[in-house]
């Protein structure tokens, strides 16, 4: 017998990956309430996927984030106002949870206010920020572990980390492993997609935030005509992260000449499993796509570029010093995919790095078998119904 009013969870994230993310965590909440006879409504801070999986969106973030100094500056008025909204919408109407994902900044903020003005409501991170790389100093770190009531981590490194500074610390697993159990294989990729036998698929993928476009896109397009130039039979394919970049990224096609198909992934999400699984090789910014790209063994180039400023302030001000920025040499802290950053993100390089994994059978091979010892580190399938467990019993009772 379900009770009469539902239970009210509210849900926070920002940008393409926190969408998917909570997109799979809302299904897995409304399929474990369900069997526990538990009545639920979920509102939420997102995107489309979030939407479509059963969330009350008040508002889009996926068009909003950026990362950087010079980045952030035209998503500052959005970022503001949409968090205004936000917490009027709670003081109105107190949700029973709130779970954050990722999407630091904003997301700190919200738990605060929260924590100030609605101190009853618990607060669950579920895909803590990043803090345990690239800790800048103990403030955010001292922030999350105060207002959260528990973190559900994805990462082992990551539950260790807040561990160690007192929160309350659950390790769930990652939740693409849940993904990619839906996902295509190879054969049936390439056929979906009508990829030729001797054709060389490179999977490109650009950009899922704006600044991307304009620091990122260029150099890897540039890499991708002297791929194209070196190598006759190649054919790139490009995921479309978001509509808006459609635009952008067909008259780059054009204008770097590029044998290229854009794959709209607007009505099957899943359309960007296929191109991944179908490539022989991915060239790609660093983000969670770098770990669906390694789950389904294909070989990859990470690259990542911000403005300059941002990049001078982080090392010379912030003292900004990481050891990895690719998720899938996070799990284990192991340098498994080149990564070139910044300075070293040059199409050179990157059509360097390319053709070897392309024609070095040994660097191919050794890469995949990282891969898998990788794989047997995050965890188990079931990751998003283990969450969503484990939310549902944080419910005040």
């Amino acid at each position: 017998m379900l009770q009469n009013t539902p239970i009210r969870i509210f849900i926070s994230t920002g940008e393409v990956s926190g969408d998917l993310q909570g997109s799979m965590l809302i299904e897995a909440l409304f399929r474990q309430a369900k069997q526990a006879g538990i009545l639920i409504e979920i509102v939420a801070l997102g995107g489309e996927r979030m939407a479509t999986a059963g969330a009350i969106l008040l508002g889009n973030t996926t068009k909003i984030g950026s990362v950087g100094i010079l980045e952030s500056i035209p998503y500052i008025l959005p970022t503001y106002l949409m968090q205004k909204k936000v917490q009027q919408y709670l003081i109105n109407n107190p949700p029973n949870l709130i779970i954050l994902i990722d999407y630091m900044g904003p997301n700190l903020g919200l738990g605060n206010f929260v924590k100030n003005h609605l101190p009853q409501v618990p607060i669950l991170y579920y895909i803590a920020p990043q803090e345990w790389v690239w800790s800048l100093g103990s403030k955010s770190t001292a922030q999350i572990v105060k207002l959260t009531n528990r973190i559900l981590a994805i990462f082992p490194e990551e539950a260790r980390y807040f561990q160690s500074k007192g929160a309350q610390v659950t390790w769930v697993g990652h939740p693409l492993l849940d993904r990619m159990k839906m996902a295509p294989n190879r054969e049936a990729s390439r056929q979906k997609l009508g990829i030729q036998p001797d054709e060389i698929a490179i999977a490109l993928l650009p950009a899922s935030r704006w600044q991307e476009i304009k620091y990122l896109m260029p150099i890897l397009f540039e890499a991708a005509q002297q791929i194209q130039a070196k190598i006759p039979q190649v054919k790139f394919w490009i995921p479309l992260s978001l509509p808006d970049y459609k635009t952008a990224i067909e008259t780059a096609i054009k204008d770097y000449q590029l044998n290229a198909v854009l794959v709209s992934t607007e009505t099957h999400n899943y359309q960007t499993l296929e191109v991944l699984a179908a490539a022989d090789l991915a060239i790609t910014k660093s983000g969670t796509v770098n770990l669906e790209i390694a789950l389904l063994n294909v070989p990859q180039v990470v690259v990542y570029r911000v403005s300059g400023l941002t990049a001078w302030v982080a090392r010379h001000l912030l003292k900004f010093s990481i050891p990895f920025m690719s998720p899938t040499n996070l799990v284990q802290m192991q340098a498994i995919v080149p990564e070139l950053l910044q300075e070293k993100a040059t199409p050179e390089n990157i059509v360097q790095e390319a053709i070897e994994l392309l024609t070095n059978e040994s660097k191919r091979q050794k890469m995949l078998n990282h891969y898998q010892q990788m794989k047997q580190a995050l965890g188990e399938e079931g990751v998003c119904d283990r969450a969503a467990l484990e939310i549902l019993n944080s419910l005040p009772k």
